[in-house]
């Protein structure tokens, strides 16, 4: 039977979920709710057969599981809310601003004892799997660390200017948007990683959130991930995680083009799909069911969540976060 889901957030992420939840068998969205009534319409102009909620609790009351695509701030009480009911919960990344907000957010989630989960969106990818397998297989050689960069002509970027609150330092910014994707990555890779040192840059006398970024994380064993970002220049978007191994490294462009290297130019690994965001998407959306099944699965845990929550913070603060 179809899993009942309430979708709390239709911005870009939440209707983007709806999109494919709405053609994924395992689905059946029961409600959706957002505080910007012009969100709502056009959430409702995707599915008009799903009932708009008054609120928010109304739409977790219509369902067995609860995908929260809200800003951060909120999304802690809802997440409790729904746990308290037994709902399961699958939350965007990052799991919050605030560490001890979301360390309490954690503890109670497991007391509940409900499936949950936080959308990384390569944590049940192709490349994710792939350079994991690699990785163990001995393909890659010794691990010798990762370079994470991104360069942005603007931030937000333009299909996400309607959410505003990208673009302030309280909430948003690359480096909790995206840095925090490749961090993931590179800790399911590598193994646990620790802040070594820090730098980012926000515009003086704003609110708004870092333009540069610059920072090293460690392993236990001494391996290093070296993370550049900036924003500003014409130029097209350039998101990069390589994995460096000893005998050949791996390339993971804009999150899903796998390419690797053993000295020589980078070459593509397989097939692109025709849409790799929505190849992708499906993937979380299969491994989601297996989750509210109770069954193993490769989506971000919530200590892994937390664990980059507590990285990302560092970096942003220019110091380790205790």
């Amino acid at each position: 039977m179809a899993i009942s889901t309430a979708i709390i957030g239709l911005g870009i992420m939440g209707r983007r979920m709806l999109e494919h939840m709405l053609l994924h068998p395992e689905y059946n969205v029961t409600g959706f709710w957002d505080p910007d009534p012009a969100a709502c319409d056009t959430a409702h102009a995707m599915a008009p057969h799903v009932p708009l909620s008054p609120d928010a609790h109304s739409a977790i009351a219509s369902a067995d599981l609860v995908y929260l695509a809200c800003p951060p701030v909120p999304r802690k009480a809802y997440a409790l809310a729904a746990a308290s009911t037994g709902k399961a919960v699958f939350l965007e990344k990052p799991l919050g601003v605030d560490i001890a907000e979301s360390r309490t957010m954690v503890e109670a989630l497991k007391q509940a004892a409900v499936p949950a989960a936080v959308n990384f969106t390569q944590a049940a990818g192709d490349a994710l799997t792939d350079v994991q397998a690699a990785a163990r297989a001995g393909e890659l050689g010794q691990l010798v660390g990762a370079d994470i960069i991104l360069t942005y002509a603007q931030w937000p970027r333009l299909w996400q200017q309607e959410a505003d609150w990208l673009r302030f330092a309280a909430e948003g910014g690359m480096t909790r948007e995206v840095v925090s994707h490749f961090v993931f990555f590179a800790e399911r890779v590598l193994g646990p990683l620790t802040l070594d040192w820090a730098v980012s840059d926000t515009p003086d006398g704003t609110d708004l959130c870092e333009t540069q970024v610059a920072a090293r994380l460690s392993t236990g064993t001494g391996q290093h991930v070296a993370i550049m970002g900036s924003v500003g220049g014409a130029q097209p978007d350039r998101q990069e995680l390589t994995i460096k191994g000893s005998k050949a490294s791996r390339r993971i462009s804009d999150f899903y083009r796998d390419a690797v290297s053993s000295g020589e130019a980078f070459q593509a690994l397989g097939q692109e799909a025709l849409d790799p965001r929505a190849e992708s998407l499906r993937a979380q959306l299969d491994d989601l069911a297996l989750l509210v099944a109770g069954k193993p699965n490769r989506l971000a845990t919530l200590d892994e969540a937390l664990r980059v929550q507590i990285l990302i913070e560092g970096i942003l603060a220019g110091k380790p976060k205790a």
